[in-house]
């Protein structure tokens, strides 16, 4: 529990810097020397298009995480023996493309937003769960190498059990939307 809270006051510190901030575009006024499109440009153009959130890939400059398995944990099953609701259980992949240091679990809570829909009035965001596999309690933390992959999982506490769990991707933390993707949870 204490690596989560860490985890969560690191991603608010921190903020994963570099993620794919967007730069205000400025429009030529009279008089400004026009510069040409370079080669520079039409590169940096297509690699924006390359950051996305697509069947159960999210892409960013930084880093890459990759879905792997979903399912929902009853309250008492193993990976959810101390909560009090049931949780939909995620197992990713984090990729790290770049020199920076990036962490599974950080990566993750800056890029992805849990919403389960049931509230007419307002957005019903979940919240993180206990660790749903043992075997990343002393991994989930760990520094991944540059182009290297790690596995980690991460748990969110269900409100019900019949309204689908949206996953919302956005380029870091406030950073613009890359696209969501529904998960049942029956």
């Amino acid at each position: 529990m204490k690596k989560i809270i860490f985890s969560a006051a690191l991603v608010l510190c921190l903020g994963l810097v570099g993620c794919g901030e967007e730069k205000a575009k400025e429009e030529p006024q009279k008089g400004d020397v026009q510069t040409p499109v370079t080669t520079d440009k039409i590169e940096e153009e297509a690699k924006s298009e390359d950051i996305y959130f697509k069947d159960n890939e999210a892409k960013l400059v930084d880093l890459k995480i990759n879905i792997t398995q979903t399912k929902v944990i009853p309250v008492g099953d193993t990976g959810n023996e101390y909560g009090e609701k049931p949780v939909f259980a995620i197992w990713y992949n984090t990729t790290n493309l770049s020199d920076k240091d990036i962490d599974p679990t950080t990566a993750w809570t800056v890029v992805f937003t849990a919403i389960q829909d049931n509230n007419p009035n307002s957005v019903n965001e979940l919240e993180v769960g206990m660790l749903p596999d043992d075997k990343f309690l002393d991994t989930q933390l760990e520094t991944i190498k540059k182009d290297g992959t790690v596995e980690n999982a991460i748990a969110y506490e269900l409100d019900d059990l019949e309204t689908p769990v949206t996953l919302v991707a956005n380029q870091g933390v406030g950073g613009k939307e890359l696209g969501r993707q529904d998960f049942e949870v029956k």
